[in-house]
């Protein structure tokens, strides 16, 4: 294998990005995999799932580039909104090189996945097929926000670690040490936001833009992919953990382009955003869990030989999905399995559902006339994130993340728990999870969150998914509009992608609240911005969860239907 490093590689307004070239010695064109990323093509390369010396030796070069205005590379940086253009540049420079065939692939993780999308939403020709891993298709909605609430765990902590630690030379010997503190204090960074604003402002001004930017407008529109689905027609492997932060836009592009008619592959593990192994501090999914054992270089290899080379399409299933519960690997259709019932699981109690020793119950009966449950959401004492698709401070060694315990969670008066009976029979779930709310409250805007666990029948808690929704957003992320204080309200909550089994004798239950902090910011209940915009006045707010006959608040489960040998 030759390095050719610090290939300067022009833009069309004149920039010029810097790039290291990995090939087999030889004359012979190749066809070419490009990966793009703002972590530094020499600190990490490849940044992949993928084994780049395995890739090389099986006939491809590999291209690793700084974007612009990272690292090597001139210009500015700013997220997302120069990727497009100077994806599509790259990959017709490529085309011009003695050593390519013209045919590109990109590959990468995070962010340098989601140049990925952007790339092919540019249009560009040598792009035949790319291999995004755990990205997202939106970087307003499962990027920077969710269900209208900032996501400050990831964005605060993206910004001064990934993003800020390394930036050109100068800045980082005048910035660095302030940096660094504050990351190193970053739990009281999420209480109070405004105290690194001024930093923020100075090492990373789009950070400022992404919070005055708190609803789905024209500049989020522009650089989504979601939106641009029809344009493309590029191939995509995607893969992605059910404990990734981005999984539930993984399986979106997925499943838009499929649906259009363009290949796609989906392949979810039980992993985070960086702990691929299957292991986690409070549980092990079994060695098949580990992406070594996968092999996904081999799926990168077969992915990229069937739209580079026009080798033979894989007769596997398209989606390969890890079932929790039953801890192995199954293939499906489709995503969700056409065989799936989504099934309604109905929220009751007499009026006492707070925490996990409450009344609360989850039975697939309608309810009649019932209590509505009551809790106070204070933004000064919110509930603490604990797991769950995150990405935090935690992230490398899974003390943040994952399938964390929830009994510390369960045990606050305002959260409400609903459970059905220990199962007779394992009951397996794949697909979306969404709740469907009608609740009231005293404010005139909070946050409703909700929160699916499998409990063992010793008592532990496991979190499979969760979601929030910023009340104000329940029509509409474009246009917010405030409540009427103790009216009820339908709310729809995405609680997210699974595929687990639940087993005999464990049971189903949904946690419901107002916080999960710092994973999103805390709503003031004033009808103000978030708690990473301002640090404004706050009032307590009265919730009240109803589940009655003209208020059937319901959990929607996709349901696979039992099999006689499903006795687990």
């Amino acid at each position: 294998m030759r390095v050719e490093r610090d290939l300067r590689i022009p833009m069309r307004d004149g920039t010029v990005l810097l790039g290291d070239l990995y090939r087999a010695d030889g004359q012979m064109p190749l066809p070419t995999l490009l990966q793009r990323t703002p972590y530094g093509k020499s600190v990490h390369p490849p940044g992949s799932p993928a084994d780049a010396g395995r890739i090389i030796r099986n006939g491809y070069n590999l291209l690793v580039q700084d974007v612009r205005g990272r690292w090597a590379s001139s210009g500015t940086f700013d997220p997302y909104e120069n990727e497009a253009a100077d994806g599509y540049d790259t990959v017709e420079w490529i085309g011009k090189q003695s050593w390519a065939t013209g045919a590109v692939g990109m590959l990468g993780s995070s962010y340098d996945g989601a140049v990925q999308w952007l790339t092919a939403m540019s249009g560009a020709a040598g792009l035949r097929a790319i291999a995004p891993h755990v990205t997202s298709s939106d970087f307003y909605e499962g990027w920077t926000y969710q269900g209208g609430a900032f996501q400050l765990g990831f964005c605060l902590r993206w910004v001064l670690a990934d993003l800020t630690l390394p930036p050109l030379v100068e800045q980082r010997a005048r910035t660095a040490g302030e940096i660094e503190r504050v990351a190193a204090q970053i739990e009281e960074a999420y209480r109070n936001p405004s105290a690194c604003a001024g930093l923020l402002d100075r090492i990373a001004p789009y950070y400022r833009g992404w919070l005055e930017r708190s609803t789905y407008d024209e500049y989020w529109r522009a650089i989504s992919v979601r939106e641009n689905y029809a344009g493309m027609d590029t191939p995509a492997l995607n893969i992605g953990g059910w404990y990734d932060i981005f999984v539930a836009g993984t399986i979106a592009n997925y499943t838009a382009m499929s649906r259009g008619g363009v290949p796609q592959r989906l392949v979810v593990g039980p992993w985070s955003h960086c702990l691929m192994s299957g292991r986690f501090p409070q549980r092990d999914y079994k060695p098949s869990a580990d992406a070594e054992a996968v092999d996904l270089t081999g799926m990168h290899l077969e992915w990229f030989d069937e739209h580079l080379r026009f080798g033979p399409a894989s007769s596997a299933p398209p989606v390969r999905l890890f079932v929790m519960g039953a801890d192995q690997w199954r293939g499906f259709t489709d995503w969700p399995p056409p065989e799936v019932e989504m099934t309604p699981f109905f929220l009751h109690s007499g009026g006492a559902a707070n925490t996990a020793r409450g009344d609360g119950t989850l039975t697939t009966a309608s309810p009649d006339g019932e209590p509505a449950d009551v809790f106070r959401y204070d933004p000064a004492d919110p509930v603490r994130t604990v797991g769950g698709a995150t990405l935090m401070a935690g992230l490398l060694t899974g003390e943040d993340c994952g399938p964390l315990d929830q009994r510390a969670v369960e045990d606050r008066p305002d959260v409400l728990c609903y459970s059905t009976e220990a199962l007779a029979c394992p009951m397996t779930v794949v697909g979306p999870v969404t709740l469907v709310l009608y609740a009231e409250s005293s404010a005139v805007d909070t946050d409703f969150t909700a929160k699916l666990v499998d409990v063992s029948p010793g008592g532990r808690a496991e979190i499979l998914c969760d979601g929030i929704l910023r009340a104000r957003h329940r029509d509409s992320l474009s246009e917010p509009e405030p409540l009427k204080p103790n009216r009820v309200y339908e709310f729809r909550i995405q609680v997210g992608p699974t595929a687990n089994v639940f087993r005999r004798g464990h049971r189903v239950r949904l946690e419901v609240s107002s916080s999960n902090f710092p994973r999103f910011d805390l709503n003031p209940n004033t009808g103000g911005p978030g708690s990473a915009r301002a640090a404004g006045p706050t009032m307590v707010a009265v919730n009240r969860v109803h589940h009655s006959r003209p208020h059937p608040s319901h959990l929607v489960l996709p349901v696979v239907p039992a099999r006689e040998t499903d006795q687990a």
